[in-house]
Parts: C-alpha cells; sequence; structure tokens
C-alpha cells in the first residue's frame, strides 16, 4: 500500500472527526457524529486542495484551529507516553512539555499529510455500540478502488464525542507512537527530559507494516 496515500489517510481521517464537533451533541450516535464530519471535511478537502497544497501555514492552522479543541489530547499523551506518563516516573512539568510538544508534532505531521489529500471517498460500516468506555466507529476510505480501513476510537466528554485514538489498516497509531518515544528515550540514555525535547512522532513509519 502506497505509504503516502495511507499517511494522508490517518491524517484525514483523524482531522474528519473533529473538523466540525460544535454538532457533535451526543444526542448523534457516534456513527452518525462522524459520517457529517467526515461529509463536511472531505467536501472542503476537494474544494480548497490546489490552496492547501501551496500553503503549509493554512492547512496547519485548519489542523491547529480544528483538531485541539476535539481531540482527547491528555488522554493521547498518557498513551504515547506509556510507563513515562506515570507520577513516579516523570513530573508534571515533564507531562505538561511532552504534551505541548506532542500537539506541535502532530499538527506538523497532519498538515503535510492533508495537503496532499485528494478524490477519496470512503463507506461507512455498521456501527455496534459497545457496552465499554469507548465507541468504535470504522469507515473504509477508498481511492483507485483501494480500501484503508481507519477505525475511530471515542469517548464522550461534557456532552460532546472526542477522539482518543486511531487504527489504520489494523495498526493502532497511538502504540505506534508510543513504541517510537520508548525507543527515543533509549536513544536519550534514559534521559526524559532530552527525550521530551527530541521526540517527533512520525506518522509515515507508524503506517507502515
Amino acid at each position: 500500500m502506497n505509504t503516502l496515500f495511507r499517511q494522508a489517510i490517518m491524517a484525514s481521517a483523524l482531522t474528519a472527526v473533529v473538523s466540525t464537533a460544535a454538532i457533535a451533541a451526543p444526542a448523534q450516535t457516534p456513527s452518525d457524529f462522524i459520517k457529517t464530519v467526515a461529509d463536511g471535511l472531505i467536501g472542503r478537502l476537494k474544494a480548497e486542495h490546489s490552496q492547501l497544497q501551496n500553503n503549509p501555514s493554512a492547512i496547519n492552522a485548519i489542523v491547529k484551529q480544528n483538531l485541539e479543541p476535539y481531540v482527547d489530547v491528555q488522554a493521547f499523551t498518557r498513551l504515547v507516553m506509556g510507563t513515562y506518563a506515570s507520577p513516579q516516573n516523570s513530573t508534571p512539568q515533564q507531562r505538561a512539555n511532552f504534551e505541548k510538544s506532542l500537539r506541535q508534532s502532530l499538527i506538523q505531521n497532519y498538515g503535510t499529510a492533508l495537503a496532499k489529500y485528494s478524490n477519496q471517498s470512503y463507506s461507512i460500516r455498521p456501527y455496534r455500540p459497545s457496552a465499554g468506555a469507548y465507541q468504535v466507529v470504522t469507515l473504509d476510505f477508498i481511492q483507485s478502488g483501494q480500501k484503508t480501513p481507519v477505525a475511530f476510537q471515542l469517548s464522550e466528554q461534557s456532552n460532546q464525542w472526542k477522539i482518543r485514538n486511531i487504527n489504520v489498516a489494523g495498526i493502532d497509531i497511538g502504540l505506534q507512537f508510543r513504541n517510537q518515544f520508548a525507543s527515543t528515550v533509549q536513544r536519550s540514555g534514559g534521559d526524559l527530559d532530552k527525550a521530551i525535547a527530541s521526540f517527533q512522532p512520525d506518522a509515515n513509519a507508524a503506517t507502515k507494516k
């Protein structure tokens, strides 16, 4: 599978979940929520593709505006930090620094990929409610007959759906980023501050099998 396409799918899928989350009242089912916002985002990406491709700062601004308020960044930060998120293994300042760095890195990752998004469509799989804390909705993104399944893990907070993690073509993105961070800590000789300062999650590497 083309890695650039998969990276773009991951980024566009993540942003699709949060792009118009003002309508994401829990009165909507997770499936209806995903369908509404994905329709809106895909239409915008197609209409503005040429402008966004030539203006990375503009698409980064779109990602920043539409992603940060509606993603559970703290939960995603804990997931990526893994055992280092424990109060026994890091200070509150280190965790805050990591969250800030992770936000910016994700904006850059997703902005770069979204600028290459074009001519994708999707189909939504039947939604099966979960009795657990999280709901999962799966879309199949389609390009040139090729399907890439993207599963969204959602939680409800303050009458709004928020995304905690995504799975692209069977690959747990949060887990892949956690493995990347653990390797960064190891390369930094266990110096957590150094690892936090240098960590750059690699979405392209994360979606490779």
